[in-house]
């Protein structure tokens, strides 16, 4: 193993599950081992784990041994406890179209001992650990599942100034468009070999891990993921273009929604995981365990979390790319924004936190977002108010109303058929789980957010591709 450096995930590896052992142990080694190998490093420290008893003599790892002397206590005995429900109020938008499960869920987040302020989205619904729509702000301290498996997660809008009957006139080139340059669900990936900034990144040749996700990373390029995840073309109408960068007018849209892929969700299911290990917490937010960061864990998945979100931004600079190459059309305008990620933010207080959003699209003064509606629906350009009560932020998204499995036995292809005809809407794929009666009312979402958002365009969707 030569002389490489000792890393915490080194100690993890040989049950060394103390954040704060974990560091006395690598503070140690540093001082007192540091032209051994690694190898004979993690001997030694396996050695003392195992045999404690024998090193309570020795002056050196005497105080290291002690740590795994003393009794273990039971995970009842470890458990966190989390603060009294009053204790943990948040701002809701848009109550009346919340589910009680959804709402449960927030109450809980809000309970953690590490949580300073919270805001639920009126699209929000049942999710796993944080509800789909919840905005979570905590004090130096990352909740992996908080930011959600498909990290960086986002929305992405190209402008395009073609004539008004484009779309109809070139209907069938769009869709082969589509067919021939966008790859959908688990696995899936482009048939081609891509080039793009982000594969020769720095971050991946800094932790093993990414390391060994960069060749998936490449060939996942450019594709997108499955459930509600789509690429479309559409109408849109800007009505405030100064934001934008446009005059006020109609243009044709491309719309693509998706997020980081294998990478991501391994990224997730890692340092998940590893924070349910450190962080001990009632089984009904187990999945809410956090990490700290200023520890290398902490620090890891911090920067792992950022790598996921570029290549996230990434993989819609590629599609965005190969559909404008093929048609031969010349990018106007873009906008585009995150909604699965966490942020270092400054509070009006002055106060830095971390904001977690899963499912909830940046709203600061200014801030410009796409909130989008169904595969039918209109979708919303927005300027972000700044509004402190919802933590800067809204909704990212209509929000689910029924549940994929609800929808399956609700809904057939016979009737969403029929619907997409008379919206006069093309759709390649797409399965009777995101049927456009599945999802809230758009219009109603909208109208709780006045005070977080302005709307400075629409989104109207014509031609549609989604997972099979």
């Amino acid at each position: 193993m030569g002389h490489s450096k000792l890393k915490g995930k080194d100690l993890r590896k040989i049950n060394y599950s103390s954040n704060q052992t974990i560091s006395f142990a690598l503070t140690l080694v540093k001082k007192h081992l540091k032209h051994a190998s690694t190898e004979e490093q993690i001997t030694l420290l396996k050695h003392i784990k195992n045999t404690p008893e024998k090193y309570l003599e020795d002056p050196i790892w005497q105080s290291l041994a002690k740590h795994f002397i003393e009794e273990t206590p039971s995970l009842e005995e470890k458990e966190i406890v989390l603060r009294k429900q009053e204790e943990g109020a948040f701002n809701i938008f848009g109550r009346k179209h919340i589910s009680s499960n959804a709402y449960q869920q927030m109450q809980l987040a809000m309970r953690l001992p590490i949580a300073e302020r919270g805001a639920l989205m009126p699209d929000a619904h049942q999710g796993y650990g944080l509800p789909i729509g919840g905005v979570l702000a905590t004090q130096n301290s990352i909740i992996p599942y908080g930011v959600g498996v498909d990290i960086g997660c986002r929305m992405c809008l190209t402008l395009y100034n073609v004539p008004s009957n484009y779309m109809q006139r070139y209907q069938y080139q769009l869709q082969q468009a589509l067919k021939n340059h966008t790859a959908f669900g688990m696995g899936e990936a482009l048939d081609i070999t891509q080039e793009h900034p982000i594969l020769e990144d720095d971050r991946f040749r800094q932790d093993s891990m990414l390391w060994k996700l960069r060749d998936k990373a490449a060939e996942q390029l450019g594709s997108s993921g499955s459930g509600n995840h789509f690429v479309e073309f559409g109408q849109v109408k800007v009505t405030d273009g100064k934001l934008i960068g446009v005059p006020e007018g109609e243009y044709m849209g491309l719309l693509s929604h998706s997020g980081s892929r294998g990478l991501g969700a391994t990224i997730a299911q890692y340092y998940t995981k590893l924070a349910m290990e450190t962080t001990p917490l009632p089984s009904q937010v187990r999945h809410l365990a956090w990490l700290d960061l200023q520890s290398e864990a902490g620090q890891a998945y911090w920067l792992s979390m950022n790598l996921a979100g570029d290549y996230a931004k990434a993989c819609h600079d590629q599609i965005h790319y190969h559909l404008s190459k093929a048609l031969g059309l010349k990018a106007l305008a873009k906008v585009e924004n995150h909604h699965n990620f966490a942020w270092k933010e400054q509070q009006a207080n002055g106060e830095e936190l971390i904001v977690h959003r899963k499912g909830a699209t940046p709203a600061g003064k200014g801030v410009l977002g796409i909130i989008p509606g169904s595969m039918t629906a209109a979708g919303y350009i927005v300027a972000g108010k700044g509004n402190e009560e919802s933590l800067q932020s809204a909704s990212h998204g209509a929000g689910r109303k029924m549940s994929r499995k609800n929808a399956r036995e609700t809904f057939t292809k016979s009737s969403i058929k029929k619907e997409l005809s008379a919206q006069q809407v093309s759709l390649i794929g797409g399965g009777t789980d995101e049927a456009p009666g599945a999802y809230k009312d758009i219009e109603e979402i909208m109208s709780f957010q006045d005070s977080l958002v302005d709307i400075v365009g629409t989104f109207q969707p014509k031609v549609v591709r989604m997972d099979k």
